[in-house]
């Protein structure tokens, strides 16, 4: 069977790269939240592709309840039984990593279509936070705000902790709500320096309002602009998202800070970040923070994000895109499994 583009939903991606391992096992929660959700990547394939799930039949049934409620066309699922049996063509994951490259392998996948180790290397330094440091720095104007510093030694954090007050410790590489500390916590920070080399520290900001900016890269160093993101966390973790119209988006987010503003920052990221060859999709996530400022650039997803998911569902839950239609989509653990959901508001 010819397969155009196999797409892969492996959202333990983040904890991967941290780890650069091939043989990475990824958490429990990590595992339960690929298999639960790995339909999703049927909203945006399109006729001629797969969908790489771990069971094929859950995965039909909890896309066909979506497929209900939108309208959307069928999509083929397959397991990793069957790929040595299949003719792909390409592969598009949620985001690329060393261990997804070593399973893909392992079940068969043709490697001529496979990215080179090169290329993880690459996109591995890419999702490292001082690339979204020095992309903060650049994005210093009127409006804005935020500094970041990375550090490679335990007296380096403490100093700056010492001249800058409240401030945020994150490892640089790490998955929504784990890897920042809010607190001083020296064991912590030296399991991060020998693991991954460097810490970063930041001031501590009082947010008041999560947002990002979706973004496609053609691997040529070309950039252009998917979307906004209106998204909510518990905790640090992801909760879930807005589905609205750019315009509902902006008027939101004009209650805080001028939409000029966001326009300025869209187009100086345009301008200035540098991906390479990387080639997809990723987000660049944001914050409004008290005193009506933007903090433009909390971190950058070098992958595709679920703002990019509610994007491609808003095309399909307002296809006419009636300003009149707003929902949410949320990702609801029940205690057994996880749940997509949509609601209108």
């Amino acid at each position: 069977m010819n397969i155009r583009t196999l797409h892969i939903f492996n959202p333990e991606h983040d904890i991967a790269l941290a780890s650069n391992l091939s043989n990475f096992t990824a958490p429990h929660a990590g595992r339960q939240l690929r298999s639960d959700l790995g339909f999703l990547p049927a909203l945006w394939a399109k006729d001629g592709d797969a969908v790489l799930v771990d069971h094929v039949e859950g995965a039909r049934k909890s896309f066909s309840r979506l497929r209900g409620k939108l309208g959307l066309d069928d999509c083929l699922f397959v397991d990793k039984s069957q790929l040595s049996t299949l003719d792909i063509g390409s592969v598009e994951p949620w985001g690329w990593d060393l261990a997804l490259l070593h399973q893909l392998r392992r079940w068969g996948v043709d490697m001529s279509i496979l990215p080179s180790l090169d290329f993880l290397v690459q996109t591995r330094l890419l999702s490292h936070r001082r690339i979204a440091a020095h992309l903060l720095a650049q994005l210093q104007m009127d409006g804005t705000v935020g500094e970041a510093f990375e550090c490679a030694k335990q007296q380096e954090v403490k100093t700056l902790m010492a001249r800058l007050g409240q401030t945020v410790v994150k490892a640089p590489w790490s998955s929504s709500g784990r890897g920042v500390r809010f607190d001083q916590n020296d064991a912590w920070i030296s399991n991060i320096l020998s693991r991954q080399g460097s810490v970063m520290v930041e001031p501590f900001y009082n947010k008041v309002k999560d947002f990002g900016m979706e973004f496609e890269c053609d691997g040529q160093g070309s950039i252009s602009y998917v979307g906004l993101s209106l998204f909510k966390t518990k905790n640090g973790a992801y909760t879930g998202n807005v589905l609205a119209t750019e315009q509902q988006k902006l008027e939101t987010i004009g209650r805080y800070v001028p939409v000029a503003l966001l326009e300025r920052v869209r187009e100086a990221i345009m301008e200035k970040l540098d991906l390479g060859n990387y080639r997809g999709p990723f987000g660049v996530d944001m914050m409004v923070v008290k005193g009506g400022l933007v903090h433009p650039c909390v971190e950058i997803n070098v992958r595709r994000t679920m703002g990019h998911v509610a994007l491609e569902l808003t095309k399909r839950y307002n296809p006419t895109m009636d300003d009149d239609i707003r929902g949410v989509m949320r990702v609801i653990y029940s205690g057994t499994n996880y749940q997509l959901k949509i609601q209108r508001t």
